[in-house]
């Protein structure tokens, strides 16, 4: 009886060892560590030298299905904004026996070198920061190890600092104290993050809490984490004190005078035992035409075995739900992370009010239908677009969207001068203008580039494209916007007479065409002068004062007439030049001109004339140049050709395009075949039967996508999130399926709009603010995002990759433009896409 007492207490210890074993982190053949629920990356995704610090690196903690923590690395201040400096990472190194990471960390700017390894130690991490030679004397109590947490997913849960009780704030709450300027480590290319207002001080955020024990989310088992530095002390920061989008930081100072081994942390996330994620059914939220294909995709964790069948669920008049389908479940397979499986109801074709049922998870409800897809457009015409005129007032009922922005105009770049926004003025200015010489005429028109208030003149191109084909194509009559030019002013919900898209047309036209004649080519961009005017958030027309700058005044100065001052807000003129972008404004420009004619003929033949003087001197100037690997010069120059041909009918331009457009789609079907379709109506049927054997090879290009992941669409796996290629990928099938409908099924135009609205990686909301009533996305990366808000019709980038498996979309965090922030050309092209999936589903 003892000896099987014994027996038994022995076999449960060794379960316990297995189990506790079994919650161990482990470095697994993807170069990070990993238990069920808890993935630690180190290193994996590493610091831009663009926009420097983008909360998208270093260390990061991705726990329970959510990516809670990143930035592991040492920096130069308590709460580092996006303009700090980062390191280079110089070196990364995985041994496995060691269970290790290591990575060298590298600030040029001060000659300071640290290693940074990070072990697996049971259940956590241990992270030892080691220095070759001291910190630098510049350096001592700035240099620190810092871990940021992401405020929304903490914010109003508990914390202990060795054993003292608190809160995570939902809104910045702390103190400050301000500091010498000079006393502040370098920023990225030397700009200031703030306006100190002449007081010569910056603001430094004091600790909110100091200890060596930090636990985190007692109270939520899910974002549990443990920090101990028996070293050193921690300090927690909350770094929306200095911006919006700044996070909370754990931070230990790098102690001054020491080598070797300076800083010990043990980091342990809790992992919930047998934690799965929950499935997510994707779907699309705006609903199914009776007669469509309806499948949707249901991702789910690998160790979550799937079930045989799911079920669709009818709501009745009377409020009841009733099945009224239940299929099988069809395995796809691994696609990174996830294992996907298809629940097919495309048998479904009642209309009605529905919802999906797998296992015991239910979906939001959706409609089946005539008319689902009637109104993907409206609030992105009406609304979005509208609020991003530049240079007008908008009004909505109550509510002033902003004022007229940038009275005081724009100003010469001095030469070369490096842009925090990834612009640069040469060593010339290419114009007439000396430098900060005010530039007339440049103020009007043009659109918001995204969630900022600059006129990026690239995407203002292609956004006057976009609108003239959405026109010519689709004629949408639709006026709900009252646009008066001599006033400056926009009114939304108010219809002036005018179709809105051709309005959106003129108001581009009249800011790319001042630029052509007044600078003699396009500028790169009409940006901000001043850092502290770039990230402004709120109303543009406070973004500067509306005067003019004076030299001759002191610092905030208004001269007594009230027409200048002495505040250096004014915005400048990047123009230096580029003979592709002038080839891209002259494939505009000569659509534009057909699209205004008999509307505003005064602009309409500007337009042209600009048109063939940049194709002339572009052309000159690209002559000697090769074409780059992507053939951009190559698509800019067939578009144009195409254009000028088809607003002319001049022959030399049209045999120009064939001559160009063939070889083109030779090497590259998939970016040049909607430039040859757009050609179709233009030319004879020759030209439509000698691109037959091009669109036999897209389809071919659509059968790999089935297989490449299980949405069937182009998924971008860059910085930028995927939704652009989706719809221009939906494009091309709306206008292959309608020229040659016997080789590419509209069926794929169905998948590029499931989606967008919400059959994709991660989570089922539409990426199209408001469309998708039941369900769209709430946060969005734009000029309102510090209120936690969105601007109707907003298409988000949408999933964004993270290195090496893991996508990711936050709703309730907008402060990440790659996956939230909606652009003027993403917006219009969606407008293409929603207008010719109108198109081909009547």
């Amino acid at each position: 009886m003892k000896k099987r007492k014994l027996l038994s207490v022995v076999l449960l210890l060794l379960v316990a060892f297995h189990h506790a074993l079994s919650q161990n982190l482990k470095l697994n053949n993807l170069e990070y560590f990993e238990t069920q629920g808890v993935n630690v990356l180190v290193y994996n995704n590493l610091f831009t030298g663009g926009f420097n610090d983008e909360k998208n690196a270093g260390i990061e903690l991705i726990h329970h299905g959510v990516r809670t923590a990143q930035g592991g690395a040492v920096r130069l201040s308590n709460t580092p904004e996006q303009w700090d400096l980062v390191p280079n990472i110089s070196n990364r190194k995985v041994n496995r026996a060691s269970k290790t990471i290591e990575a060298t960390l590298r600030y040029e700017d001060y000659d300071f070198d640290s290693r940074v390894v990070v072990t697996a130690k049971g259940k956590g991490i241990e992270i030892a920061v080691y220095l070759d030679k001291p910190v630098p004397k510049a350096l001592e109590g700035s240099a620190g190890f810092n871990l940021e947490f992401l405020p929304s997913q903490y914010w109003q849960k508990a914390y202990l600092m060795d054993g003292r009780y608190n809160r995570f704030p939902r809104y910045v709450v702390g103190s400050t104290t301000t500091k010498p300027n000079s006393a502040k480590p370098k920023q990225y290319k030397g700009y200031k993050t703030a306006d100190d207002r002449g007081t010569g001080k910056y603001i430094d955020p004091l600790p909110l809490e100091t200890g060596r024990t930090f636990l985190l989310a007692p109270d939520d088992p899910s974002r549990l984490v443990k920090i101990t530095s028996p070293e050193v002390d921690l300090m927690l920061f909350d770094g929306r004190m200095l911006a919006q989008n700044g996070w909370f930081v754990v931070r230990s100072l790098l102690p001054a005078g020491k080598t070797g081994k300076v800083l010990t942390w043990t980091v342990e996330p809790h992992a919930i035992e047998g934690w799965i994620r929950e499935p997510n059914i994707g779907f699309s939220q705006v609903g199914y035409l009776p007669a469509q294909p309806k499948v949707a995709v249901i991702e789910l964790d690998k160790k979550d075995k799937p079930r045989a069948n799911s079920s669709l669920y009818k709501i009745g008049d009377d409020g009841q739900a009733t099945k009224v389908f239940s299929g099988n479940i069809a395995p796809w397979g691994n696609y990174y992370k996830y294992n996907y499986v298809k629940f097919d109801f495309s048998s479904v074709k009642t209309p009605g009010i529905y919802y999906i049922k797998y296992g015991n998870l239910k979906t939001n409800n959706f409609l089946i239908q005539d008319n689902v897809y009637d109104k993907i457009t409206d609030a992105t015409s009406d609304i979005w677009i509208p609020i991003h005129m530049d240079h007008m007032a908008v009004n909505e009922a109550y509510r002033v969207w902003h004022g007229e922005p940038f009275k005081e105009g724009y100003r010469q770049a001095p030469p070369n001068t490096d842009h925090f926004d990834l612009h640069a003025q040469g060593p010339m200015t290419d114009t007439k203008y000396k430098a900060l010489e005010l530039i007339p005429g440049l103020n009007v028109g043009g659109f918001f580039d995204a969630g900022d208030f600059d006129i990026e003149t690239g995407s203002n191109i292609s956004v006057v494209q976009n609108f003239v084909r959405t026109w010519e194509s689709f004629k949408p009559l639709r006026d709900q916007t009252f646009v008066d030019q001599k006033q400056r002013y926009v009114d939304l919900h108010r219809p002036d007479g005018t179709p809105d898209v051709l309005q959106f047309i003129e108001h581009g036209t009249l800011n790319l065409v001042a630029q052509a004649e007044i600078v003699g080519h396009m500028t790169q961009t009409l940006s901000n002068s001043v850092l502290d005017n770039y990230h402004h958030l709120g109303d543009a027309a406070s973004l500067t004062d509306g005067l003019p700058y004076n030299p001759k005044l002191g610092p905030y100065e208004v001269a007594s007439d009230g027409r200048s001052s002495g505040v250096k807000d004014d915005l400048w003129a990047f123009t230096s030049r580029n003979p592709s972008l002038d080839l891209n404004a002259a494939t505009m420009f000569a659509a534009a001109s057909r699209a205004l004619k008999g509307y505003n003929d005064d602009l309409s033949a500007r337009a042209l004339q600009q048109s063939k003087r940049l194709l002339k001197e572009s052309s000159e100037l690209l002559a000697s140049r090769p074409q780059d690997s992507l053939g951009r010069r190559g698509r800019a120059d067939i578009a144009t050709n195409l254009q000028l041909y088809v607003s002319t009918g001049e022959k030399q331009y049209g045999d120009r395009f064939q001559q160009l457009l063939w070889p083109a789609l030779d090497r590259n079907v998939n970016i040049f075949l909607l430039t040859a379709l757009d050609a179709i109506p233009h030319l004879d049927a020759s030209f439509k039967e000698k691109l037959r054997p091009y669109v036999v090879k897209y389809q071919a290009y659509l059968n790999g996508l089935e297989k490449d992941n299980p949405y069937g669409v182009p998924i971008g796996l860059g910085n930028w999130a995927g939704s652009g290629d989706v719809t221009n990928f939906g494009t091309t099938i709306c206008f292959a399926s309608e020229y040659f409908p016997e080789i590419i099924n509209k069926s794929h135009a169905y998948k590029a709009a499931n989606y967008l609205y919400g059959c994709h990686p991660y989570h089922n909301f539409s990426l199209v603010a408001t469309v998708g009533a039941t369900r769209p996305k709430a946060v969005f990366y734009g000029n309102n995002r510090a209120d936690f808000s969105f601007i109707p019709g907003n298409v988000a980038p949408g999933l964004l990759f993270r290195k090496p498996d893991h996508f990711e979309n936050y709703d309730d965090w907008p402060f990440f433009w790659g996956q939230n922030e909606g652009t003027i050309g993403g917006n219009t092209q969606y407008l293409i896409f929603g207008s010719a999936f109108k198109n081909l589903v009547k």
